[in-house]
């Protein structure tokens, strides 16, 4: 599960083999085993031996700012896996090979957003002629991309143009089934312009911070990117491979208005924008961590979303170093496994914080640990 220090002022310390959240009066542990990493979105307390613990454990301690940006991340010192992985990335790049590979994850984010979109479709009887319009242009910048040949340096402004094309098409897609209070033109960032840019980066914050953990911990160095361009201290991999992942945040956040569960009090104005609320943070992650728990189908497999990204990093690792050969059946049993005994462990509980009159523990199931917050925290 993912410990979630959401609360102005919480305090997070060891005690034994267990972390332990405390605010004001209310206090609860967490056993080790359970945690697979910290997200710490406001202005909190954490000791040196919780640290320690977590380093330990291979658990990261990742602090958000108000936008949901991963600003800082406490890990340990060890690099992952074989420096031939490096090695490789730096290689494959000005090949076919690093084209192709700059290929599947943006093909991966069109077919996501195509089918994304025809099961909205399917739902929305007087939408179908205007959704499948949209699906159209998607469907053409994919085949497109799907014939592109040569190297990331020749082909990037075609690859990039074509994803934008395709954006367009489908942010306008979802804009248009939003109730109409809530449409909106086109993306925005740093700040939103609107209400469902400010659940989207968001959530997209949170995603990166996954990615870059799935990247470190498969010896991926994840500012060594292939579509996205390098700049200083720029995690272009993350950028690149977190394509494939963005529809989980979609869907999150399309269900959230769909489900007419978006609330005014969930946002609030910014400089030249606006940004969520300490409700609408917890309203989100809510959420975004029940849909990272469930189950899908990934490589003939039922595998949660969340260990999803962390397999996808391992096998992009091992197709480096080990090119054109078929990766062995159980090369990522060890995610499995650690999943089967997180499952085994069974649920959390989720700290509801409510006012000045404290908050209160729920049950729920295979829930995450999130503490509501008094603070800030925003997105991508």
């Amino acid at each position: 599960m993912q410990l979630v220090i959401n609360s102005y002022g919480a305090y997070l310390r060891k005690s034994g083999n267990c972390f332990l959240v405390k605010r004001e009066e209310k206090s609860f542990e967490v056993a080790v085993g359970k945690v697979n990493s910290i997200l710490i979105t406001t202005a909190a307390y954490i000791t040196t031996d919780a640290i320690k613990l977590a380093v330990d454990n291979n658990i990261d301690i990742v602090f958000l700012d108000s936008y949901g940006d991963p600003y800082g991340r406490v890990w340990h010192p060890k690099l992952g896996s074989t420096t031939l992985i490096r090695r490789r990335q730096l290689e494959i790049y000005e090949s076919l090979e690093g084209l192709n590979l700059a290929k599947e994850w943006g093909l991966k984010k069109l077919g996501n957003q195509i089918d994304f979109l025809g099961r909205l479709r399917k739902a929305r009887r007087e939408k179908r002629d205007l959704l499948d319009g949209y699906i159209q242009e998607i469907e053409r910048s994919h085949e497109q991309i799907r014939k592109l040949r040569g190297t990331i340096e020749s082909r990037r402004q075609d690859m990039l143009g074509l994803e934008g094309i395709a954006a367009r098409a489908y942010f306008e897609a979802i804009s248009s089934i939003m109730p109409e209070k809530y449409r909106f033109a086109g993306r925005s960032r740093n700040p939103a312009k609107d209400e469902f840019n400010a659940l989207l980066n968001y959530g997209y914050g949170v995603l990166y911070s996954l990615v870059e953990k799935g990247c470190i911990i498969a010896g991926l160095d994840p500012y060594l990117g292939f579509l996205h361009s390098d700049s200083y201290n720029k995690k272009s991999l993350v950028f690149d491979i977190i394509e494939m992942f963005r529809i989980y945040v979609d869907e999150a956040v399309v269900y959230l208005f769909s489900r007419r569960m978006v609330k005014d009090e969930f946002f609030e104005p910014l400089e030249q924008g606006m940004g969520l609320s300490k409700e609408g943070k917890a309203a989100l992650i809510e959420i975004l961590n029940k849909a990272l728990e469930e189950a899908v189908l990934y490589r003939g497999r039922n595998v949660k979303r969340r260990n999803t990204i962390q397999m996808e990093c391992h096998r992009i690792a091992n197709s480096l170093i080990r090119p054109g050969q078929e990766l062995p059946e159980d090369f990522d049993l060890d995610i499995l496994r650690q999943e089967d005994c997180q499952a085994a462990d069974g649920g959390g509980r989720e700290y509801r914080g409510e006012g000045d009159e404290g908050g209160k523990w729920e049950e729920e199931g295979e829930g995450e640990w999130q503490a509501e917050e008094e603070g800030d925290r925003e997105e991508e």
